[in-house]
């Protein structure tokens, strides 16, 4: 397979170099600069067990996994993707499966934590909000943004601990991922954007204006569950569930034992959890709650200020 010419891009904290044309990302120049991961093309057939029914094949050197009908991707060591196309596949299913699942391989392997939601910056610190696949984040984020906050990730969160075991958030890529539903909510006409591959319904929507380039320390994390009542509800997480809530919200945390990472993780957690504050909010599961949910996150925000003194 010819190789195609190679750009520069800024995504996840990482420079990442790429065969593949990935018009997300903040590109920063072309070849010449030294970077931390490099995205190729090759074939991975090869590599592949002939009549395997794993849908994943992980190591502690690799990560290697086949999308039927789209491709093989193979993460190597914490600064290689390589990526080998199926006949017919989609450009824009390859590139989701990039930003997603290999970046948050790319990171585990290079032991920094990748939470699974969105990170918004407020008053120069940083907010995770986590959560279950359709509990509302990436639409709780952007009432953050209507109110003139700015997107730090959304999908896969970077975390890294500097000298004083502070967590870390670093800036992903300036784009969200929103259904038409929320969409609508926010008056934002769906023509505007570009549906994700095979996912009509939900849609592209960049975020270049509002985009926080700069890592921010993270301050707190929000659960967003979704619930059979009729009112918002916010508790405390307590010590020990912290550690749960910090594994079960890793993007792709099925990786991590496989991977030999769970040491590592654990010693991440532990230096984590008493760094930042921790709430889960239980919202109705029958009408939009966004803009409720992000005035009882900025009041919550303002008591614990009071509270704490800083």
């Amino acid at each position: 397979m010819p190789s195609k010419i190679k750009s520069i891009y800024k995504a996840f904290g990482l420079t990442i170099s790429s065969e593949i044309h990935l018009p997300e990302l903040t590109q920063i120049g072309d070849v010449g600069i030294v970077t931390d991961v490099v995205i190729e093309q090759g074939n991975l057939r090869t590599l592949w067990p002939e009549n395997s029914e794993e849908d994943f094949i992980i190591n502690e050197n690799w990560i290697l996994f086949k999308i039927p009908q789209t491709a093989l991707f193979l993460i190597q060591k914490g600064n290689k993707i390589v990526v080998s196309p199926m006949n017919g596949s989609d450009e824009d299913q390859i590139r989701l499966l990039l930003l997603g699942t290999c970046m948050g391989a790319i990171l585990l392997q290079r032991k920094i934590l990748p939470l699974h939601g969105s990170a918004i910056a407020i008053d120069g610190k940083a907010y995770a909000i986590v959560g279950d696949s359709g509990a509302g984040k990436s639409t709780l984020a952007s009432s953050f943004l209507k109110k003139g906050y700015q997107l730090l990730s959304d999908d896969v969160i970077p975390i890294t601990l500097n000298h004083a075991n502070v967590p870390i958030v670093k800036p992903a890529y300036p784009q969200q991922k929103l259904w038409l539903e929320s969409l609508n909510h926010f008056e934002m006409e769906s023509t505007n954007y570009q549906p994700l591959f095979v996912r009509e319904t939900k849609f592209a929507v960049p975020v270049e204006s509002q985009f926080a380039t700069e890592p921010f320390p993270l301050a707190g994390i929000f659960e967003l569950v979704k619930v059979d009542c009729q009112e918002i509800d916010i508790q405390p997480i307590e010590k020990m569930q912290r550690f749960y809530k910090l594994y079960t919200h890793t993007y792709r945390n099925f990786f991590i034992q496989r991977a030999g990472l769970m040491e590592w993780h654990f010693d991440l957690s532990s230096k984590m959890m008493n760094k930042i504050d921790f709430h889960q909010i239980s919202r109705p599961n029958t009408r939009f709650t966004a803009n409720d949910l992000a005035e009882l996150i900025l009041t919550t925000l303002k008591l614990e200020e009071t509270i704490h003194g800083y």
